[in-house]
Parts: structure tokens; C-alpha cells; sequence
């Protein structure tokens, strides 16, 4: 089985070290500490890492003069035309004067590795923020717009040899916008995507001179992708870059916030409308959102013009209304350190949608933007709906979850555990938005994720894919146990994503394992273990819970055994089961949309009567 259909098993926003082989695991570590080893050369100091993406990592440290800084690298694996990039948004960032953007500081070449410094800006970005806090409260979504839009009329002004040229960012996301809490600013950072409008607002071409108009530039489109997960329509299909791409960004982006969401597209069903936000910004994001390109237009227009009136809105502290949570999670007390990788029947969604497309081109480097490409063939309530999913992998959770839709409405079973109670309301929001969003989708079928520790990944290496896997001495299955010991006489097993035998499972394991999971089956439990074999390597993920505590002698002799039987793997693929209680099925009726919900007109009014 050619190796690039295996990388599209499992595909998390930022893969944890954890679930790397040894080898690359080493390999990496050393790369990055050659990365400060050069930054340290250079005179700056307490480097750190801070992010990493698709084409690069970024570090923090602090100058000779102790300003601090961020200093980006390009991967070393991706071709010498991506890594150039790296010049080019140095260049972009050079145009930009604004003080919600940080100045870039130089860019320089250190052992053919090109290196941009840039200031850093305070605080971290709005993603974390939201993942942290939840959907943010209404007062701060109108203050972020308007920073937002006061940076997008900086750059619609630009100006370069007496000549506008408008500017535009191209990837305006949460992830991209720091946040700093102390005095509510932004900072706009990553202009990895940013380019000179080849349109302005009013769809007028933007050309120096008669031969610029002349030129093949106009006739295709200079604009990068960006985030498919909250560009608009204009830029999705090639269009020639204008600003028109950053007002949608910023839509995207406002929505998101306001609906603790990690993309654009579940506007359809948690509407803007819905979300408790001033009337006018509801309905403008909703146009801004909607389908009617006319109407998207004179919505970013009517944004433009007003937010500096629109700020000036009315707030107040509104009464705590604890939020109700549709399918029940277990909040842990003690924190847990957990890189949470989200595995799920993405595939066969997707097949269910007849979606088909080549796999075979993506490398490594590109993996995280190439997903969000696989997606465009699905309806945009299910790519929310999977997004969402994704998104409670961004939290310290394991477990799973099982969605069932028939004609009558959904039944999802679940088992989710948190290791971090100060996120619990915002997880809770997560949750219930994959409960809404399922609500939405009319269809018949199953959508099963499990969600486990990669930090509990078992690894083991061979020569060459003739060799078996031996496992290392002593090497074992990790489990938890259930504080109270429960009997269950009712036990269901899964396939990883379907019942019974699944097209993505491509690894066909021995009868000899298959026995020892059935055996494991007839205790009762819950969670997962996936085999994921490859040429030189086998990853064993897992996730188990103990429920019933008098068979644990019983139960920890077939982890054992499995471990023992690891030899006999033949081929290459992954098949992985999973097991949930099957105690507290809970049953929602569809739900097209969630009902209109504004911010008060008079807030204080209602603040006066609690």
C-alpha cells in the first residue's frame, strides 16, 4: 500500500512530537536546537520555541538591547521555492506601518537558512484565547473588530512611489491575531500569504501604468491560499486578489470568536444571529457570511464605513447564565499533561459524501493546509461539523464519540474526560456546538472519533518491512482505572470507524490479536487501540479505561499478550477498535438552525434588575 494513502489516517492541526519515531523525534529536536544554536551565534538570548506550522517554526528571544523579538524559520525539508517565501513576506511586512502590526526588524541568511525578525507582539493568539475562555463576550468581539478594520483601511491606503496599492494580508484567522488582555489590543502577525491587490474594493484594477494593465499579471491570480478554514468564496476559487479577501477573513474570524468555533462554516446553523451579539453586528456578519456575493459586498462596505460608530456601542455585565451541556463529559480535578490526537471517520464521511480526490501528491510539509483542500467536497455543515470535532482535540481530552443520524434524528453515545477543569466551560461550549451542528445534517449513516494521549504511543522500529517488530522488554499497554467499579452485561465492539470491517482499515491483523481483543471486549471498559504499521515503524495508540475493577488481573494479562503477539503484524496499514459504555445514549431531534438571540438593546436596564 503506497505510504502517502497511510498519512491521510489520522491528520492533527500540529502532530505532537510524540508521534514521531525515535529517529525523527531525534532528528527534529537537533534541527531546532540548531536553530537557537544560530539565533544564540547572532547575540540574542533565552530563545524559546513558540509555534510551529506547515511551512515554518518560530522562535521568541530577546536582542543585545532586550527587545523582544520573533524569528521565523523555514522548514528544511520544503522545496527552495517555498522556503523563498519566507523573503517575500519579509518584504510585504517591510510595506506595513500600523500599530497593531508588528515592524519587521531584518531578514538574514545563517547557513543557508533564511531568518525573519520581526517584533513580537504581547500576549497570545486569539485561538488559544478562545480555546481557554470559550465563545468571547460580545464587548470584546466589537473591540476586536474595530482594530480589525482599522488595520484593513491602513492597508486599502498604502502607498508606494506616490502610487495606491492596496495590500493584502490573505490569511486573517484567530491563530494569526495575538491578543494581549491586559489593555484588549491585537496584533496582526503571519504575512506569510500577503500580496499586492491586483483589485481594489470597488473591483477596479490596480496597475501603476497602461502596461501594467497590458501585463499577463492581471490575467491571473497573484493571491496564496491562506486558511481554507476561514477564507472567503472570492479567494477559495482563484479570483485576483483584493481586499475584499480580508474583509471576509475578518468575518470568519469575528464569527469564530463570538461562537467558540474553529472555522467559518457553521454560520448556517449556530447563526451570527444567535450568538448574543448587537443586533447590527449580527446581521452584518450574517451578510458578510451569506451566499450573495452582491450582499457580502455591501455588508463589508457598511462595516468599513461604520465601525468607528459601531464601537462606540453600549456594554454592560450582563447576569452569569451557566450554560446547560447536551451530552455529558467528566471534568478530572488534577490536571494532566495530554497531546490529544483526534482519530475519526473522516474518510468514510467524506466517501459518503462523494467526494473522491488524489491523495498521492501531498508531502509531509503541506499536510495540515492539504486537509482543509480534502474538505472543500463536503456540504459546509459538515465540514463544520468535522472541524468541530477537531477542535475538541485542541483540549487535554480522551475518550470518544459516536454519532448515529437516522430518519428520526441522532443518537450520540460518548465518553469524554478532561484533564484541565479551568477550560471546562469552554470544552462544554465545544461539545454542545458538535451536538448542534449534528442536529443540522440530515442523512443516515455513522460518524465515530476516539480521541487519545499520543504521549501513551507505544513505538517500535525494524530494519526493513521483512523484519518483524519486536517490542523492548518490559514495554506495556497503559490504563486507567475507574474510581468505582461498574458491570455492565451489555458490551458493544467497534471498528474504528464502521461496525464490522472498514475500507479504510488497510491493516488485516492476526487471528491470534483478534482473539485477545475479543477477550478485552468482554470486559468491561472503554477506549481504543490503533496499530498504525509502517515500512520501519509501528505506532501502538491507545486509550484504555477499566470499569470493572474485580477482572483487572484479567484485563491487564491481554494488554500484556498483545504486546507479546506485536511480532506476528504482517503488512502494512492501520486497524484500530474502539469501545464505549453504551449507558447514556442521548437522542436529539433535528434542528435546522439555533434560534435569534440579541444582544439587549438596553443593558443596563437589565443589569439594574439583577
Amino acid at each position: 500500500m503506497p505510504l502517502s494513502n497511510l498519512k491521510h489516517f489520522y491528520i492533527p492541526e500540529e502532530q505532537s512530537i510524540y508521534l514521531l519515531s525515535h529517529k525523527d523525534a531525534k532528528k527534529l529536536k537537533e534541527w531546532l536546537q540548531l536553530c537557537i544554536d544560530q539565533l544564540q551565534s547572532q547575540g540574542f538570548k533565552q530563545i524559546k520555541m513558540i509555534g510551529k506550522g506547515a511551512f515554518g517554526f518560530a522562535f521568541a528571544g530577546l536582542s543585545p538591547d532586550l527587545r523582544e523579538l520573533v524569528f521565523k524559520f523555514s522548514r528544511p525539508d520544503l522545496p527552495q521555492h517555498v522556503q523563498d517565501r519566507l523573503e517575500d513576506e519579509a518584504f510585504m511586512l517591510s510595506n506595513v506601518d500600523h500599530p497593531h502590526v508588528p515592524r519587521l526588524v531584518e531578514f538574514f541568511r545563517k547557513s543557508n537558512q533564511s531568518i525573519l525578525v520581526m517584533e513580537r507582539a504581547r500576549g497570545e493568539d486569539l485561538e488559544k484565547v478562545s480555546l481557554r475562555r470559550g465563545p468571547l463576550e460580545p464587548r470584546l468581539v466589537v473591540k476586536i473588530a474595530a482594530q480589525l478594520t482599522d488595520i484593513l483601511h491602513t492597508l486599502r491606503s498604502f502607498s508606494q512611489n506616490d502610487h495606491l496599492k492596496p495590500i493584502v494580508h490573505g490569511d486573517i484567522k484567530p491563530s494569526n491575531i495575538v491578543f494581549d488582555e491586559e489593555n484588549e489590543q491585537i496584533g496582526l502577525i503571519d504575512w506569510g500569504s500577503s500580496v499586492f491587490a491586483q483589485m481594489d474594493a470597488d473591483g477596479q484594477y490596480v496597475a501603476n501604468n497602461i502596461m501594467d494593465l497590458m501585463s499577463g499579471d492581471l490575467q491571473q491570480t497573484n493571491a496564496r491560499l491562506g486558511d481554507v478554514y476561514f477564507i472567503g468564496e472570492e479567494q477559495l476559487n482563484g479570483e485576483l486578489s483584493s481586499p475584499r479577501f480580508d474583509e471576509q477573513g475578518m468575518a470568519s474570524t469575528l464569527y469564530a470568536l463570538a461562537s467558540g468555533q474553529s472555522c467559518r462554516f457553521g454560520n448556517r446553523v449556530i447563526r451570527p444571529n444567535s450568538l448574543g451579539l448587537p443586533r447590527e453586528m449580527a446581521e452584518v456578519l450574517s451578510l458578510m457570511l451569506g451566499d450573495d456575493p452582491k450582499k457580502r459586498r455591501e455588508a463589508g462596505d457598511y462595516m468599513m464605513r461604520n465601525m468607528r460608530f459601531m464601537k462606540n456601542m453600549v456594554f454592560a455585565e450582563l447576569p452569569y447564565v451557566s450554560m446547560a451541556t447536551l451530552i455529558p463529559s467528566r471534568h478530572h480535578a488534577e490536571y494532566k499533561e495530554i497531546d490529544t490526537v483526534v482519530y475519526s471517520s473522516r474518510k468514510s464521511f467524506l466517501r459518503e459524501e462523494n467526494y473522491h480526490a488524489d491523495l498521492h501528491y501531498v508531502n509531509d510539509a503541506q499536510f495540515d493546509r492539504y486537509y482543509k483542500n480534502f474538505m472543500q467536497g463536503m456540504g459546509e455543515t459538515e465540514k463544520a461539523f468535522v472541524s468541530e470535532v477537531s477542535r475538541l482535540g485542541k483540549y487535554p481530552v480522551v475518550g470518544g464519540i459516536v454519532v448515529r443520524w437516522s430518519a428520526d434524528g441522532v443518537y450520540i453515545d460518548s465518553s469524554l474526560n478532561l484533564y484541565d477543569k479551568s477550560v471546562k466551560s469552554s470544552f462544554d461550549s465545544s461539545v454542545n456546538n458538535v451536538v448542534q451542528l449534528a442536529r443540522a445534517i440530515h442523512r443516515e449513516g455513522i460518524f465515530k472519533s476516539c480521541m487519545f494521549n499520543a504521549r501513551d504511543t507505544l513505538h517500535i522500529d525494524r530494519d526493513d518491512e521483512n523484519c518483524p517488530f519486536i517490542p523492548e522488554p518490559g514495554m506495556r499497554i497503559p490504563y486507567e482505572k475507574s474510581a468505582v467499579s461498574t458491570v455492565d452485561d451489555e458490551s458493544r465492539m467497534h471498528s474504528y470507524f464502521e461496525d464490522g470491517a472498514d475500507p479504510d482499515e488497510l491493516l488485516a491483523l492476526p487471528e491470534e490479536i483478534m482473539v485477545i481483543i475479543r477477550q478485552l471486549n468482554n470486559i468491561h471498559h472503554t477506549g481504543c487501540i490503533i496499530f498504525e504499521a509502517l515500512e520501519t515503524h509501528l505506532k501502538i495508540h491507545s486509550y484504555y479505561k477499566l470499569l470493572d475493577l474485580a477482572r483487572e488481573h484479567e484485563f491487564e494479562a491481554c494488554l500484556r499478550k498483545l504486546v507479546t503477539l506485536v511480532p506476528k503484524i504482517e503488512g502494512i496499514g492501520i486497524s484500530g477498535f474502539m469501545k464505549l459504555p453504551f449507558k447514556d445514549t442521548r437522542f436529539f431531534e433535528h434542528q435546522a438552525h439555533l434560534p435569534d438571540k440579541f444582544y439587549p438593546r438596553d443593558p443596563r436596564g437589565l443589569q439594574s434588575r439583577t
